[in-house]
């Protein structure tokens, strides 16, 4: 006897079913919050205001401004509970151009403007960019260290002090194996040059005897007569 399942069931083993495949794949469907974690300035850029309006913005998107940034060489620290966070969200490995400006009364002037990627953040999740005489920030996004090249990025840089340190090893391969050739080289023309000389020993030694053989049939001859 089959045991039939209520409809209701059914629905909700599809939901199971889907959200541990789409769980499989954060990267492919879920987003990814960006949140400011802490920032210092170091300048300003409004000539006319004491405090600086200080703001967040990636391509496309709306502004967020920080509105306790007002003061300069001071580190402000946030919990990413405040009203205006987050800040974006990064949705798989896809990388947004996004920077931090000041607004002063005439326009917009820029601390830095840079390519943000999921890639970019630690694996507890945070990221620090900065710019010298500027600013510097860091920001917070969990699970974004699990998407994207962060992985390749880290054995890229493995990779590439691994290079580094086998360059002084070539170097002195290469130089073992000229040196190899070059007294390889020595012993070779050292060796044809006495097998020469010898050998011209030899014919001046034959010629000698040559010579004296002929000297011999000479006085011989002279004898006789």
């Amino acid at each position: 006897m089959s045991i039939r399942l209520p409809p209701a069931s059914w629905d909700f083993r599809g939901f199971v079913l889907c959200f541990i495949f789409f769980s499989s794949f954060p990267g492919t469907i879920l987003a990814q919050e960006v949140t400011l974690d802490s920032i210092q300035i170091f300048t300003t850029h409004d000539w006319f205001s004491t405090k600086p309006t200080v703001y967040f913005q990636c391509k496309g998107e709306n502004k967020t401004v920080f509105p306790d940034v007002k003061k300069t060489n001071v580190s402000y620290s946030f919990k990413g509970e405040e009203s205006w966070q987050p800040l974006t969200e990064l949705k798989g490995t896809k990388c947004k151009r996004c920077g931090i400006y000041e607004k002063d009364a005439l326009s917009s002037d820029t601390f830095d403007e840079w390519e943000l990627c999921p890639s970019d953040f630690t694996a507890d999740g945070k990221y620090t960019h900065a710019k010298e005489k500027e600013f510097n920030a860091t920001f917070l996004c969990h699970g974004c260290s699990q998407v994207g090249d962060g992985p390749n990025k880290e054995s890229g840089a493995v990779k590439k002090e691994e290079q580094h340190g086998m360059r002084p090893a070539i170097v002195v391969l290469i130089v073992v194996l000229v040196l190899g050739v070059v007294a390889v080289g020595l012993v070779v023309g050292y060796k044809y040059w006495r097998k020469k000389k010898r050998q011209q020993e030899q014919a001046r030694f034959l010629k000698l005897f040559e010579d004296g053989d002929e000297n011999e049939d000479e006085l011989g001859l002279e004898d006789t007569l």
